[in-house]
């Protein structure tokens, strides 16, 4: 599943408006992301072109299986890189700004063993916080 850097931040947009909002359209697109309306407009009907998306009579987008997978794992991504930049003392806006980019250029398997070691130190460091409180 090859999308492009666009694709997948438009994508990732529409999932975000989508959970803060009864429905998604261009419009709210345009606002999030600060692009032109033509730019998305454009992105839009590639978009649907692809499968990723469907749009109603009246601008209401949907995701549809295969947009919903590519932006909840961008979405994952984007999340993830964010908190460990952060936790490893890189400011927010930086953290952010540098997860968008690596989020589309990383490898499944680096993303994986990223999350992993993630997930393998906060086991630890919580075994660890209780084998101190039960002493």
């Amino acid at each position: 599943m090859k999308t492009h850097e666009s694709a997948e931040n438009y994508l990732e947009a529409i999932l975000i408006l989508s959970q803060s909002r009864e429905s998604v359209r261009s419009i709210d697109v345009v606002n999030e992301l600060g692009y032109t309306k033509p730019s998305v407009s454009v992105a839009m009907k590639n978009l649907r072109s692809s499968g990723h998306i469907i749009m109603d009579n009246n601008g209401y987008i949907t995701l549809t299986e295969s947009g919903r997978k590519i932006a909840e794992m961008m979405y994952e991504r984007h999340m993830l890189i964010s908190d460990w930049l952060i936790f490893l003392g890189v400011d927010r806006d930086t953290a952010v700004n540098d997860a968008c980019k690596m989020e589309h250029v990383m490898s499944a398997d680096s993303f994986m063993a990223i999350k992993k070691h993630i997930a393998d130190w906060k086991r630890d460091t919580h075994n660890q916080k209780t084998d101190r409180s039960s002493k």
